[in-house]
């Protein structure tokens, strides 16, 4: 791992060089090619420096320990340069860690009501609101491409794409079946009721990323159902696009122009059959997507939001940090559980690779 540190440490600094150089500077491209290695490599880079540096100054104060005017200031400066360097060494060894290729990209939320019928569809409502509120905090866009209601205010099922930096890193978390315990708006008995939603969370694929072969898709248009006034009822803007091979099939109604609902189901289309593909390649990803979606029975879930007890556990964390305040989270406070279950996930990778 040293030698690994010290050249990407090497190439930092030649990279570095280079751009104080005036050719380099001077050719607008060359430059922005070095900016951007070097901003890549420089978060280990620099933390690889500062654990060198904390090296250092432990040994220039283990050499003064026995120092008598200078041995009670090496004690602390010494115990100071280790936490640093212990510090420092758990950073180097996360920034070491593979990243996702995805995790800068927007991302694909779709919302399902589960078990549970009207009230399963009013919690899917919840999860919408939830997700909503918490990416406008981020202040990232939201655009929803395919909505289906129920009288009562529910879903049936939702799908939108979040637009934002980071946003498929922070939510990719969220895939998998939600479970809800409440008394039911429509239950007089003031029973408490136990419902599921599911929700499925793809990062948007580009088309350079993934090519679409038009020969394969079934294009339909028909008319909006939904709010848009007269709108809707006059021009046939939504759009239905089925993949033959694979029988996927995407809709998209929202926008008022047919070129955007197309686009907007391509985006889609075009990251499920990504998925798909990745699937195939690695047994454990598909193993992993079936685990996540479930089937949005009430037991196949990831967490559990309890309104009488205004707790949300979330099962894959262990403890007392798995528990939140479900206030708090149900109005798009997200970030707290989010760490826990980045942090969860750090942990485990640093466990598989010390294994290895």
């Amino acid at each position: 791992m040293t030698e690994r540190l010290k050249r990407i440490k090497n190439q930092y600094e030649e990279l570095r060089r280079r751009m104080e150089e005036p050719e380099t500077y001077s050719d607008p491209a060359v430059y922005a090619r070095c900016e951007r290695e070097a901003r890549e490599l420089a978060p280990l880079a620099e933390a690889y420096t500062a654990y060198e540096q904390a090296g250092f100054r432990m040994r220039s104060a283990y050499e003064m320990l026995h120092d008598e005017e200078l041995g009670e200031l090496a004690q602390e400066e010494y115990q100071q340069a280790r936490e640093d360097r212990d510090r420092l060494e758990k950073e180097i060894r996360l920034l070491l860690l593979p990243k996702d290729p995805n995790d800068g990209k927007n991302v694909i939320v779709e919302i399902r009501g589960g078990v549970g019928g009207e009230e399963g569809m009013l919690f899917a409502a919840d999860l919408f609101r939830m997700y909503t509120m918490y990416a406008e905090s981020k202040g990232w866009r939201i655009d929803i491409a395919n909505i289906s209601e129920t009288e009562l205010g529910g879903i049936k099922e939702i799908s939108f794409m979040i637009e934002g930096a980071g946003a498929y890193s922070r939510l990719k978390f969220e895939a998998g079946g939600h479970r809800v315990q409440r008394v039911p708006v429509t239950e007089s008995g003031g029973r408490i009721h136990t419902s599921a939603a599911t929700v499925a969370v793809l990062p948007e694929i580009e088309e350079v990323d993934f090519k679409l072969d038009l020969n394969d898709l079934k294009i339909d248009t028909y008319r909006s159902s939904g709010a848009g006034g007269q709108h809707v009822n006059k021009t046939e803007s939504a759009i239905r696009i089925t993949h033959l091979p694979s029988g996927l099939v995407v809709e998209c109604q929202d926008e008022r122009s047919q070129y955007k609902n197309k686009d907007r189901a391509m985006q889609i289309l075009r990251s499920k059959l990504y998925e798909q593909e990745q699937a195939k390649q690695n047994a454990a990803v598909a193993a992993e997507r079936k685990s996540q979606i479930g089937s949005g029975d009430r037991s196949d879930r990831i967490r559990t939001y309890n309104f009488p007890q205004n707790r949300v556990t979330d099962h894959r964390l262990v403890g007392d940090n798995k528990n939140f305040n479900l206030s708090s989270i149900i109005n798009g406070n997200l970030d707290e559980l989010i760490d826990a279950l980045v942090a969860a996930d750090q942990a485990e990778k640093l466990s598989r690779q010390a294994e290895a």
